[in-house]
């Protein structure tokens, strides 16, 4: 079947290439930029339908503005203020289907409308189609009205692979390519590993229902006295001084490092998990009311739960496993692994589960785990034992039969209350 992939490398580029590339990337902002005025003027001045464009009318009004005001937008590939006004048109469709999902009561998540963007606060990319070819003999690339780029490292790209579109970024003072290919890959067999649960976690990275703890990594909290001191010599520079340029470039050498470190770690566990099992159990955590947080946010956006199940999303179908999310109101913590009591005052700081009704005693990030790969296994059975999706057993009275949330079915005494039924079915 066809697969859509991404491969990413590193540029080798001279002061030539590097004052070229950065010229793409300023084209690409300013129409990014002019296509937000453009819109909002249109809206404000426009009545009826044509208060409203797309990317293509904008570009053919870009073209004839280009002969007169514009002239040195030649100087790049037409793919780059192309490119930018689709990315904009994306980000307005985004923003009026957000806007109806919110007005139906679909979704609480809120997408605002784009942004400008500002030199030196943005990061400097753009994307490119058409003719792109890869030379892995001689390890280079070739992107329109860029020539021949050199790459560190030589392209793996298979035989089949067809190459869509190719986007130039930079991190510091690195310029990378980030090819997008749809190439053709065999169904993988189904992975006859183990099934496997994990509880994500602040003092462990993940507890595994095997028993093994996965550490917390401390890439970020370890070069604390290293980023106040570069952050606090960054602060005394004069701005737009020579120096200050030199600091911002320190600073960001240093960050990038650290999300190399980040990436490298959360690729390896995640690739890990997909090879040797066939389902992985994972909780849907909140990560955006986490990071609310004051005290423990930047805790949290150190472990980058979030790209991690990201990364396990998509690599598990390339390894015949299956990620499931269980339901983000289960309550994993507070619930006994072995008799189902329900420790109602569980707090933060209790990092053992002690069980008054069985004597359990267990690291509470262990406890959790077990409760989620028993959610897997016993309780989605448990909790709902009438099937809602078979016809012999749907309940048609009329009357609510859908299931509460796990909140809501815990009784006074600490267990798990049954399901309600219909009084007409029971």
């Amino acid at each position: 079947m066809l697969r859509t992939r991404g491969y990413k490398y590193e540029l080798r580029v001279n002061n030539k290439e590097r004052k070229l590339l950065g010229k793409c990337a300023s084209i690409s902002r300013f129409t990014w930029n002019w296509g937000i005025a453009n819109r909002k003027q249109r809206y404000r001045t426009q009545t009826g339908e044509a208060r409203y464009t797309d990317a293509m009318k904008q570009h053919k009004e870009l073209n004839h503005l280009k002969l007169t005001e514009f002239p040195w937008m030649y100087e790049v590939s037409k793919c780059v203020p192309q490119e930018a006004l689709r990315d904009l048109d994306r980000s307005y469709q985004n923003f009026f289907t957000n806007h109806q999902q919110i007005k139906r009561k679909q979704t609480t998540r809120y997408i605002g409308l784009p942004i400008f963007k500002k030199k030196g606060k943005c990061k400097d990319s753009f994307r490119l189609t058409g003719a792109i070819h890869l030379f892995p003999k001689v390890k280079q690339v070739q992107l329109p009205r860029l020539s021949k780029l050199r790459l560190k490292e030589r392209p793996n790209l298979p035989v089949s692979a067809r190459i869509l579109s190719a986007t130039v970024s930079r991190t510091a003072d690195r310029w990378y390519v980030a090819l997008t290919v749809k190439e053709e890959q065999p169904d993988c067999n189904p992975n006859d590993g183990p099934m496997i649960a994990l509880d994500k976690g602040l003092s462990v990275f993940a507890a595994l229902s095997s028993g093994i703890s996965i550490a917390r990594p401390k890439f970020l909290l370890q070069q604390a006295r290293k980023q106040g001191r570069l952050s606090k010599a960054h602060s005394r520079k004069q701005k737009g001084s020579n120096n200050k340029r030199k600091s911002t470039l320190r600073l960001a050498r240093f960050y990038r490092r650290i999300a190399n470190q980040r990436h490298n770690f959360l690729h390896q566990t995640s690739t890990y998990l997909a090879k040797n099992h066939s389902v992985i159990v994972t909780e849907d955590l909140y990560v955006k009311g986490l990071m609310q947080n004051k005290k423990l946010s930047k805790y949290w956006a150190d472990l980058s739960h979030g790209m991690f199940q990201r990364f396990l999303a998509y690599k598990a179908p390339l390894y015949g496993s299956t990620v499931i999310e269980i339901d983000r109101w289960f309550p994993s913590s507070k619930l006994c692994s072995k008799c189902l009591y329900y420790h109602r005052h569980l707090t933060l700081a209790d990092r053992a589960f002690h069980c008054p009704l069985c004597g359990l005693v267990l690291d509470r990030d262990q406890n959790a785990a077990f409760n989620v790969a028993n959610y897997y296994t016993i309780y989605q059975f448990l909790l709902f034992p009438v099937a809602e999706s078979s016809a012999e057993t749907l309940n048609a009275c009329g009357e609510a039969v859908r299931p509460a949330s796990e909140q809501a079915r815990i009784d006074e005494s600490g267990r798990t209350a049954p399901r309600t039924v219909c009084n007409n079915c029971s």
